[in-house]
């Protein structure tokens, strides 16, 4: 038995817990929540009530004050089975603001859910538990993140780390799996995605038809890491816009995909663009394509590493930057970085490539944003090699296992 891992996301749920009294720590299925509300030291002491147990739901329905009684914080598991406890949490909350009161943790994101995000305003604060990063993996949480280094100081720290292998992008970033807990990945991934479908999709709402659902699911895995044409996808998906736009929602509500927003100083325009659509975990991505051997694909192979930076990036941020954004910049197709992180302010530019070597044309889209934002930190292109190597002014090329340390 594997034994418990420390989530760099711990530091600022405990630092949330002595300022709040709700907490909401929400996350994809079996990214380990439940694992990190057990095993935590400074989360022991607190009463753990799960509403996957029968027992403890009936009496939530039946009698949450009850549920609710004792001077002893108290954490409550798949919250979002039971939303309505909510209301309850709510009058207790305005009755006595004690920070730390409430820890909440479930697979849907309740800031999605009209009716929580209301219960809860300005009582809680809400945290994201990602798939492992590649630091938590490798139990490297102690060091300060290579990509933290930088943006404080403008240098990367020297680091001996591994590359990145096809074999570690495909197993993705769920425990079961990347920690080796199981033999057969493909099994392991068939059994997720039929509880993902017929418990987590039909406790969120009604779906009619889990078979469209399900082929849609597969349709949007194939455009992972590009940008999102509803018609499009609806078209192939034999669906209608409205149906599809749904469908994309419970499939951000419950973590399975998130949408990158593209870039732009002016803030309303941003939100009128299409995103990119980046599914949450490249393991599951790689089983929804039927991809199993990255090496003979190479458009499959760049698509799945720019996934794997995405995720390990946003594991990173949301622990150490919590009002970070990532966004993505295009202008009318002609240039393009991958990411854009936006923190303090000030932007970083991000462009990942699988190669081992670059050209010139590789830098085009950095260049370019790099001439347009003068409050860019730096463009950077995440690269196979084993060098970070100044490029130009502003410019350099670093390793993508570094970049990720």
């Amino acid at each position: 038995m594997t034994s418990y891992q420390p989530r760099e996301i711990t530091k600022t749920l405990i630092e949330s817990l002595e300022n709040m009294p709700v907490v909401v720590l929400s996350g994809m299925r079996q990214t380990g929540k439940s694992t990190l509300l057990l095993n935590q030291p400074q989360l022991k002491k607190r009463r753990y009530v799960t509403f996957d147990d029968f027992n403890t739901l009936e009496l939530a329905r039946s009698n949450p004050e009850e549920l609710l009684s004792g001077k002893e914080p108290i954490t409550i598991d798949e919250a979002q089975k039971y939303p309505e406890i909510l209301n309850v949490i709510k009058k207790e909350v305005d009755r006595n603001r004690k920070p730390g009161r409430f820890l909440l943790s479930g697979s849907a994101n309740f800031l999605l859910l009209k009716k929580v995000a209301e219960s809860l305003a300005g009582r809680a604060v809400y945290i994201t538990l990602h798939p492992f990063t590649r630091r938590e993996m490798l139990g490297h949480t102690k060091e300060k993140p290579a990509l933290a280094h930088f943006i404080d100081t403008g240098a990367f720290p020297k680091r001996e780390i591994n590359p990145v292998s096809l074999k570690e992008i495909l197993k993705g970033g769920m425990p079961s799996v990347c920690l080796g807990q199981v033999k057969k990945p493909e099994v392991w991934y068939r059994g997720y995605e039929q509880t993902y479908l017929e418990r987590d999709i039909r406790s969120l709402a009604q779906v009619a038809d889990l078979v469209s659902f399900r082929n849609l699911l597969h349709l949007v895995a194939l455009r992972n890491t590009k940008i999102l044409n509803i018609s499009e996808l609806a078209r192939d998906a034999k669906l209608n816009v409205v149906t599809t736009s749904r469908y994309l929602s419970l499939m951000e509500a419950s973590f399975i995909l998130s949408r990158v927003q593209p870039h732009f100083r002016n803030k309303t325009t941003r939100l009128i663009k299409s995103p990119k659509v980046y599914l949450s975990d490249t393991g599951l991505s790689a089983y929804l394509e039927e991809i199993k051997d990255l090496s003979v694909n190479e458009m499959a192979r760049g698509a799945l590493l720019e996934s794997y930076v995405a995720q390990n990036l946003e594991g990173i941020l949301s622990a150490y930057y919590p009002d970070a954004k990532i966004t993505y910049w295009n202008i009318q197709g002609r240039y393009e970085v991958d990411f854009i992180i936006e923190v303090g302010g000030k932007t970083l530019a991000i462009e990942v490539k699988s190669g081992s070597r670059w050209k010139e044309s590789d830098l085009v889209g950095i260049k370019t944003y790099l001439a347009s934002n003068k409050e860019c930190l730096g463009g950077l292109l995440a690269y196979n090699g084993h060098d970070v190597l100044k490029l130009g002014k502003n410019i350099w090329a670093v390793p993508v296992n570094l970049l990720l340390s």
